[in-house]
């Protein structure tokens, strides 16, 4: 995963606080962010260095072991099958072992850090995780449209570059902070945190933070939020779940989207609901159109039902 690839060391770019007061009054900016580093020291003394600028930030890692093929011209590499996970060439299973627990435990002291800001702020906050053009963001400008009169609600985009979707969201009224992870494919609990403390106080109200399309590695990382949403597209496939099942495994909730252009794609909904129930048996599922709104009354009951699990006051105040 990525925690020992090396993409862990960069700095990601986050919006300042003026930056989403400057869209919404529509004004233009380019400049409007800072740097935040963190990870930068992963590997602890007395091991050796791992090399990120010699080495392919991608997930693809090159072996020169010799495999067998299997009759047909198939075979299968199955990197997977390390007990670290995966294979890196010239790391013993044990390293990769300790440097991934040395990251993530880094990460997960961040994010509860997080967690009991969020609950202190009464604040429900929800990550959303998906492959990319799933609909992630659309989904959140309808949804923030709706919500946003009755309740606060902020948003926090992560993509590589621009801030394209945190402009959409600002279009809506609400606000948002963009945070631009590089080559970094996944946000994680540093990032979050202050970009959070860059938004205007939302108090009682939910927070989205819209991850990086990316159906691998945010599956990993905890950000401090109260659940993660798989968002799915009928585009995507039926079988996503089995490909990569630890953001299945990782979610609470399934959503569906684009669920107008079943008929079209041809989706088999219930072939797509039994695929994730294999990974995971207590996801729920909900299918919804960010399109047409087909749907967006039972995800915000369902929001409902997260708020008075957490005994919040605000869940009354859903539609």
């Amino acid at each position: 995963m990525c925690t020992v690839c090396g993409c862990s060391e960069r700095t990601p770019s986050i919006e300042r606080a003026d930056a989403q007061s400057a869209q919404t009054q529509g004004h233009h900016h380019d400049h409007a962010h800072d740097h935040y580093g963190h990870h930068r020291d992963h590997v602890h003394s007395g091991q050796n260095v791992h090399d990120s600028h010699n080495h392919h930030h991608g997930h693809y890692h090159h072996h020169d072991h010799s495999h067998q093929h299997a009759q047909g011209g198939g075979a299968l590499v199955d990197c997977g099958a390390d007990p670290a996970g995966l294979k890196i060439a010239g790391m013993s299973s044990e390293r990769t072992i300790r440097i991934e627990r040395d990251i993530l435990g880094k990460n997960n002291r961040i994010a509860a850090d997080n967690r009991a800001r969020f609950l202190t702020d009464d604040l429900l906050v929800f990550n959303l995780v998906s492959s990319p053009g799933a609909g992630k963001t659309s989904l959140l400008v309808r949804a923030v449209s709706e919500l946003k009169d009755s309740r606060p609600v902020g948003v926090i985009e992560g993509d590589q570059q621009t801030s394209n979707d945190a402009d959409r969201i600002r279009a809506t009224g609400a606000p948002a902070i963009q945070i631009n992870t590089g080559k970094g494919c996944h946000l994680d609990a540093a990032m979050v945190g202050e970009a959070y403390r860059r938004l205007p106080p939302l108090k009682g109200g939910i927070l989205f933070i819209e991850n990086v399309g990316n159906l691998v590695c945010p599956a990993a990382f905890d950000l401090g939020e109260a659940c993660k949403i798989v968002v799915f597209s009928t585009a995507d496939g039926e079988d996503k779940p089995l490909k990569y099942p630890d953001m299945f495994a990782a979610s609470s909730l399934m959503l569906i989207n684009k669920i107008d252009l079943a008929p079209v794609v041809d989706f088999d909904s219930a072939k797509t609901i039994e695929y994730a129930r294999r990974v995971n048996p207590n996801i729920e599922v909900l299918t919804v159109s960010a399109r047409t709104g087909e749907g967006f009354a039972a995800l915000y009951a369902w929001i409902r039902k997260q708020a008075a699990n957490q005994r919040r006051p605000v869940g009354d105040a859903l539609p």
